[in-house]
């Protein structure tokens, strides 16, 4: 296929998601039934996402434009993808299409249903796309990698994919910094990237960075605008299970009936669970950050040094393409591995 053919392939993928059909709605459904946190809503704000930000013609031509993709020689790229949230994995899958590798995709187990559909409609619309698309139950004749998952298991994939090209990614989080100035519609557009796919997230902010003497109360209102959020029983679960522990530790804690804000070091915080730390002055905070950049997905705030991920109040979960997980451009990986 040629890179024509495959922004054409690509093109008619993203009118096929803007037509709500039976077919979509049913492997939403079954996307539900194999995981309970891929509640429907969820599932078509990811399919939206995806289909303004990664299949619209001039945005896929704007990324390809960057790159110099002519004679590359295919290879097996073996990937390993995360299913913490919808269609988490279709960045990476549309990198190796377009760079004219082969993709061997190794499913997670808790997205199946979404993937799978947008594999076999690219079938659909070209039937040469079976032959770079291909998904597999264990990655075997692979000569580059690009795996997903925890802090635990990116150490097994280091050591395991150690003689290959690889990009192995582990666990992040995402920040943000208020300065106390921000409008209500800033802090409401912050319960987006809070809440959004329950906070499962790498992109979801897990942590807040606040000045001494922070108002919280105007945040803790304004968040609770998203209290529907709490109607989802795994959430109750989870939100009931920290509130049990904070107080059993007898530890301080502010909480509106839909998020539990919780002061902490720890960029990672539980699902439910907002953490917040003080700080003092803005400069000394964007260096720490800085220093924390393989721990940091992305920081929400109005004004920040070009050297960290800067990302908008409300914007965390609508990357763009050339918005790369960890910072690393894959497709220049797949050009030149």
């Amino acid at each position: 296929m040629t890179i024509e053919e495959r922004v054409q392939a690509l093109i008619k993928l993203g009118d096929l998601l803007a037509q709500k059909n039976d077919l979509l709605e049913a492997v939403v459904q079954k996307a539900y039934a194999q995981n309970r946190w891929f509640i429907p809503e969820n599932s078509h704000i990811a399919i939206e996402a995806i289909r303004k930000e990664f299949l619209i013609e001039d945005k896929l031509r704007a990324w390809i434009g960057q790159y110099s993709i002519n004679n590359i020689k295919p290879k097996k790229v073996g990937l390993i993808l995360a299913g913490n949230i919808p269609l988490v994995g279709l960045h990476d899958l549309l990198a190796v299409f377009m760079s004219g590798h082969i993709a061997l995709l190794k499913l997670s187990s808790k997205d199946t249903a979404l993937m799978q559909f947008v594999i076999d409609s690219l079938a659909q619309i070209d039937p040469r796309t079976k032959s770079f698309i291909q998904v597999v139950e264990r990655l075997k004749d692979f000569e580059v990698v690009i795996a997903t998952g925890s802090d635990n298991t990116a150490r097994y994939f280091k050591t395991y994919f150690e003689k290959y090209p690889n990009i192995i990614r582990h666990n992040r989080n995402s920040v943000a910094i208020l300065t106390g100035f921000e409008t209500q519609e800033e802090r409401r557009a912050l319960g987006q990237d809070i809440f959004s796919y329950f906070g499962l997230g790498c992109r979801n902010v897990s942590k807040i960075y606040v000045p001494k003497g922070y108002d919280f109360q105007p945040l803790l209102e304004d968040l609770h605008e998203y209290n529907q959020i709490v109607l989802n029983d795994k959430y109750k679960n989870n939100l009931d299970y920290a509130f049990t522990l904070y107080i059993m530790n007898k530890e301080f804690y502010m909480n509106n009936g839909c998020i539990i804000l919780h002061e902490a070091k720890s960029l990672s915080s539980r699902i439910s669970t907002l953490h917040y730390e003080f700080y003092e002055d803005m400069g000394e905070l964007c260096l720490e950050l800085g220093q924390m950049t393989e721990q940091i997905q992305c920081v929400v705030a109005k004004d920040l040094p070009s050297t960290l991920p800067k990302v908008d109040f409300g914007q965390t979960q609508s990357p763009s393409l050339m918005d790369y997980a960890d910072g690393i451009d894959v497709m220049e990986f797949l050009l030149n591995c």
